[in-house]
Order: C-alpha cells, then sequence, then structure tokens
C-alpha cells in the first residue's frame, strides 16, 4: 500500500501522463527521487518539496568560479585587443619614420610587468598546453549535477593565481537564492540526543516600501541514536514575542507542552523512534508587519543622461541575528557592458552571462547593520528589479530553542547537541 501511495503521488511530479513512454523519458528523474523516498527499504519522512529540493541541487561554487574566470578572459581579451592596436599603430610610425618595427616579443615584453600580462600570454597565445587553462571548458546548457572537479587542484592554482594579481576572493557557500536553499553543514561531532532547529524565510517586498508577506517556518527535529536514551524529554525555551503559531507532534503530549513547555509522548513508556530525524514542534509566523523584517533592502534608480545611477542599501532591523555570506542581487540590462561601481560597503562581482550584479557581505550584524552600494548603468529603472537577497545564520529568528534534555525516569540530564539555522526560501523586492 505504500509503495502504491509513493508512486501515484511521486510519478505526477515528472510525467504528464502515466504512460510507458511518459516514465520511460523521464526515469532517471523518478529514481533519483525514489532513492530519496526509500531508504533500506523504509519510506524517509519526506515531502515532495524537499525531495525536489534534494534532486535539483547544484554548485553555488562551480558557478561563481565560472563568472570569475569569464570575467578574467572577457578582460584579457579586452588588453590583448588594446595591445594589438598599440602594435599596429606602433608599426606604422616606424614605417613612416623608415626604423625597424617591433616584433611581438617586443610588445608583449614590455607587458610582462603587468598582472594582465600572463593570462593574456598563457590563456590565449597558447591555449593548447594543459597547464594553461585550468579549468575545463563550460559546457553548453545548464548542467544540475555537482562538479567535483571544482574543488580539485585547477582551482586552488587558478585561485592562487588571481589573488597573485590583486584579486579579491570571497569564500561562498550554498545556493543561489532562487534556487535551493543555503544550508549550513553539520556539526561533526554530535551526541546520542542530536537537534535540529532549522527556520526558512519567504518574504516579498514592494519596492516602493510596504511588506507584501513574511512567512517564518521553524522546527525542531529530534535524532536518537542510543536506545538507552530513547525515553526522554524536551524542555524549550519559547523567547517569541512575535506571536508565532506553535504545532507539535501528534505523538507529543499537548497538556504536557502548554502547561509545562516540556515535549514528550503521550505515553511515557515508549521511546523516540532509533536513528531516525523526528519533527517533535513546528512553528509558523506570517504577518505584514514591517518592523518584523529582519534586513530592510532599499534600492532607488534614477534615470541620468548617460542612463541610470543606483542606490541600493541594507539595514538589519532584528539586532539579536547575525547573517552570513549574504549576497543582495540586482538585475543590469543586457548588452550595456560592466557597471561602473561608485560607493561600496562590502565586495561585488557582475555576472555578465546572467546579467546580475551580486552584492556580497561576509557578515552583517549589530556592528555592521547598515551599508549602501553605488553604481551607475545604462537602463532604465524597471531594469533593476526584482532584487533577491540570500544568506544564512546560525541564530534563530523566533527565538525558540532546546533548554535541556533529561530521562523521564528520575528527571536525569542527558547530554545532548545541537545545530540551529536561519534560511532564506524566498526574499524579493519586487
Amino acid at each position: 500500500m505504500n509503495k502504491i501511495l509513493i508512486l501515484k503521488s511521486g510519478i505526477p511530479e515528472y510525467c504528464r501522463v502515466l504512460e510507458e513512454g511518459e516514465i520511460s523519458d523521464h526515469c532517471f528523474d523518478l529514481i533519483f527521487a525514489f532513492d530519496e523516498i526509500v531508504a533500506l527499504g523504509y519510506r524517509e519522512n519526506v515531502n515532495l518539496a524537499q525531495i525536489r529540493t534534494f534532486t535539483e541541487m547544484d554548485s553555488h561554487e562551480e558557478k561563481v568560479f565560472r563568472a570569475v574566470r569569464e570575467t578574467q578572459e572577457r578582460e584579457a581579451k579586452a588588453e590583448m585587443r588594446r595591445k594589438a592596436k598599440e602594435l599596429q599603430q606602433a608599426r606604422r610610425d616606424a614605417d613612416r619614420s623608415g626604423k625597424k618595427s617591433p616584433g611581438f616579443s617586443g610588445g608583449f615584453g614590455s607587458m610582462s610587468s603587468s598582472s594582465n600580462a600572463t593570462i593574456i600570454t598563457d590563456t590565449l597565445m597558447e591555449p593548447e598546453k594543459p597547464k594553461a587553462s585550468p579549468v575545463p571548458a563550460r559546457a553548453s546548457g545548464p548542467s544540475k549535477a555537482l562538479k567535483l572537479s571544482a574543488r580539485g587542484k585547477e582551482v586552488d592554482d587558478f585561485v592562487d593565481k588571481l589573488k597573485s594579481e590583486g584579486q579579491v576572493i570571497m569564500p561562498t557557500s550554498g545556493k543561489r537564492p532562487t534556487e535551493a536553499s543555503k544550508s549550513l553543514p553539520s556539526p561533526i561531532n554530535t551526541e546520542s540526543v542530536h537537534l535540529r532547529c532549522e527556520e526558512k524565510i519567504s518574504l516579498t517586498c514592494g519596492r516602493d516600501g510596504g511588506l507584501q508577506n513574511m512567512e517564518v517556518l521553524g522546527m525542531i527535529t529530534l535524532r536518537v541514536a542510543d536506545e538507552k536514551n530513547g525515553r526522554i524529554r524536551l524542555t524549550i525555551n519559547n523567547g517569541d514575542k512575535k506571536g508565532v503559531q506553535l504545532q507539535t507532534h501528534p505523538n507529543v503530549d499537548k497538556k504536557l507542552f502548554t502547561t509545562d513547555s516540556v515535549l514528550g509522548l503521550k505515553n511515557p513508556d515508549k521511546s523516540f523512534p532509533l536513528n531516525n530525524d523526528v519533527g517533535v514542534l513546528k512553528w509558523r509566523l506570517q504577518t505584514t508587519d514591517e518592523t518584523l523584517i529582519p534586513l530592510t533592502i532599499n534600492c532607488w534608480p534614477s534615470e541620468s543622461a548617460t542612463g541610470c545611477d543606483v542606490n541600493i542599501e541594507y539595514e538589519l532591523q532584528e539586532e539579536a541575528l547575525e547573517l552570513n555570506d549574504v549576497v543582495i542581487s540586482i538585475p543590469v540590462p543586457a548588452g550595456v557592458g560592466a557597471p561602473v561601481i561608485g560607493d561600496l560597503d562590502g565586495e561585488y562581482r557582475h555576472d555578465s552571462r546572467r546579467n546580475v550584479l551580486e552584492w556580497c557581505l561576509p557578515v552583517v550584524d549589530v556592528n555592521n547593520k547598515t551599508g549602501s552600494l553605488e553604481f551607475s548603468v545604462a537602463g532604465q529603472p524597471n531594469d533593476f528589479f526584482p532584487v533577491n537577497v540570500s544568506f544564512i545564520s546560525k541564530g534563530n529568528y523566533c527565538d525558540i530553542t532546546v533548554a535541556k534534555v533529561c530521562q523521564v525516569d528520575g528527571q536525569v540530564p542527558v547530554r545532548f547537541s545541537s545545530e540551529t539555522s536561519f534560511l532564506v526560501d524566498k526574499y524579493e523586492i519586487l
């Protein structure tokens, strides 16, 4: 019966009709999806949205690396064209004066002291040498597979080369906000009782102000690895002042949680499942109150004689949070060249392939709660929306945590490990 339910719920996600030809065309998608549903003959506690996220994850590091490399190649080609024009002009001047024309060795020899000379000579003049091209050419079309080679020695060599040329390489982690949510690495050392508290935010704001919708979904997941710690209770510290709605697992004693903020099974003689992630408490916050926005973004494009001057700023309203790897993505018009950057807090990346300017901030906290970016580029005000934001945080937005874990019998404290994450599902300024 479970297999029939899995087939009925899973196949329509990938096949339009339940026919042999359609299933054959999407066989690998179905295999990968069923692999996420069934493990060792048992069904995993996942829903279709989670399965879609797991099967469609791609490598953000690979995309950033490709974007950096393509930018360097374009700059190298532009420098090569400029130097070629200088050589041609030098030859014409030499011919007119009757002197010997300078050769390529002389022309490029004068460039050897510049930082771009190595890129031009190695990458463009001798592409047949394998060490001159540290990364294989990008395949046509997007790929959803993780590229393990992006962590190899070739990447390290290329990054070292960029650093030697004065380029600032920012560490990246996670996925893009428009794709799967960013995630924090799991802790290496965990106790036999491990708790994971995860929150995801979905937010939509108007460009002229006003919060259209904000929803925060959170869950505490319990995993017990030792049978002797199966009969336990969790004491919850609920410091929420935003008005979240709490809901416990059906097998959890709701009366005990309501009166004492303690999570325990209805039947205290039973134990929690072993080696299985069990969601014991979840909560939801939905609001249109602008004061609850954790990070506000104001984008002000104004038309000028040459295009648009764009001023964008952020402000951290939830000062208790520390946001890491903040990326504010601003669309830019295609085919107008790179934006001219003015005042800037943090770093930026221009991805001409995706026509996006990414404003990158490693940390945003109470000591770095505001910042701004100014740039100019040809275009119209509507070209710079929607603005997307992504970040990860080890803090908890709704301030719901596990204070302690103890045995049912005797209230003996139990050692436990925990991890907390606050992630972005969608964060748009339309």
